[in-house]
């Protein structure tokens, strides 16, 4: 479904008065089916960021784990935050272009592209390979700091539920109250994410549906946009925001600890001191 009234909520606070009039918006104009505009989009970047999150994740765990030696155990949320911060500095790279795409579809209408390949090569065609990445670097101070706080907010809410609701050893509980835990521990480290990185994600939003500059005029830079916007206007749609990232980050948990399962895995985090792995 469209989270463009979500997005455009941010990036032109005057476009939808709120959540219901957003979607009202969006089908009087477009229809039905513009509730689903940018959504391939959306599932290709984040697919390819999902992959190179967690995949990344357990490499730079399992590599500075490996670094750290038997100190890794004792001092594991500072691993957590190191590990996430790279893997997540590798997942935005393969998450910008689509990223890009996604909001100059979902903050316009019309909208900017009726399909993905359309967007792509409009984008390419008016701004260049340089049109994909000009969010980089605010994707990165939303994006890294998101992670981190994801991450070692999951292993430790993860923890805490093992240790202070669950208090029986781990491989005691079934495998659906294990994956309950996980969800649980999602939704809650979703909640400190979207506040975390919602400032950053607001100006990426921004930033991403400038139009592009005259010659000879200068562009507005990250700096520009964040004083004409204001504290205030750096928060606007938070709490739309919160709502989506935890029960996304719930259902994220979910399904990387089902797959962990159905490959042989343990579920995510520990009730235990042992040793990481």
């Amino acid at each position: 479904m469209r989270l463009g009234w979500c997005t455009g909520m941010r990036v032109s606070p005057g476009l939808y008065k709120n959540v219901f009039n957003g979607w009202q918006t969006i089908m009087k104009k477009e229809g039905f089916g513009g509730l689903f505009t940018g959504v391939g989009a959306t599932a290709i970047g984040y697919s390819l960021q999902g992959l190179g999150k967690y995949g990344f994740y357990e490499y730079f765990k399992y590599e500075y784990s490996n670094i750290m030696g038997e100190s890794a155990q004792q001092y594991r949320t500072l691993l957590y935050l190191g590990a996430s911060a790279s893997a997540e500095f590798l997942a935005d790279i393969m998450l910008c272009p689509m990223e890009a795409v996604k909001v100059k579809m979902q903050t316009s209408l019309p909208p900017y592209a009726s399909s993905t390949r359309e967007g792509v090569m409009k984008l390419l065609s008016q701004e260049g390979l340089g049109g994909f990445y000009k969010g980089l670097i605010p994707l990165w101070c939303r994006q890294v700091p998101y992670t981190m706080v994801k991450f070692a907010s999951f292993e430790k809410t993860v923890e805490l539920l093992y240790k202070t609701f669950m208090t029986k050893p781990k491989n005691e509980y079934n495998k659906v109250q294990q994956l309950g835990v996980s969800f649980a521990g999602g939704y809650i480290a979703g909640i400190f994410c979207a506040i975390v990185s919602h400032p950053a994600d607001v100006l990426v939003s921004k930033l991403n549906n400038m139009p592009k500059t005259e010659s000879g005029v200068k562009k507005a830079s990250a700096v520009d946009v964040v004083k004409k916007l204001g504290m205030k206007g750096l928060w606007t749609g938070l709490g739309p925001r919160i709502v989506m990232i935890g029960s996304l980050t719930g259902l994220q948990w979910l399904f990387y600890d089902t797959f962990k399962l159905y490959v042989g895995l343990p579920t995510s985090g520990s009730n235990t001191d042992e040793p990481l792995k």
